[in-house]
């Protein structure tokens, strides 16, 4: 039970590190929307390092 819940946990952290990646490139460069949508593409990427053969 403790491990799904801190799965969760790392996946809400990697959405806001690529929300606030997103605003932050999209400011810099002076395109807000692609920034975010940028962003939000990135954090909800799935994480590929754990998941094959054993």
């Amino acid at each position: 039970m403790k491990n799904k819940k801190s799965d969760d946990n790392k996946e809400n952290n990697k959405l806001a590190i690529g929300l606030c990646l997103g605003l932050s490139f999209g400011l810099l460069f002076d395109n807000l929307a692609l920034g975010l949508c940028l962003g939000v593409a990135f954090g909800c990427m799935p994480d590929f390092k754990g998941k094959g053969k054993k």
